[in-house]
């Protein structure tokens, strides 16, 4: 699955600590959900959702 939390979080100016911080997962979880190398649960996944404001779809495409 494809995303755009690390181009969203950029925009924003967070770094991959802050992220982990306001989702309550660890830095290492944030990167491997940036680099694809993990794909968030539906809980997570909604929780990224209304911290960036967007719909899950804005967000998260399968490939």
């Amino acid at each position: 699955m494809r995303n755009k939390l690390r181009e969203l979080r950029a925009d924003r100016g967070w770094s991959q600590a802050f992220l982990a911080e306001q989702l309550e997962v660890s830095r290492q979880s944030v990167n491997a959900l940036e680099t694809g190398k993990y794909d968030p649960s539906l809980p997570l996944a909604f929780r990224i959702s209304r911290l960036f404001g967007l719909a899950i779809e804005k967000i998260f495409q399968p490939e």
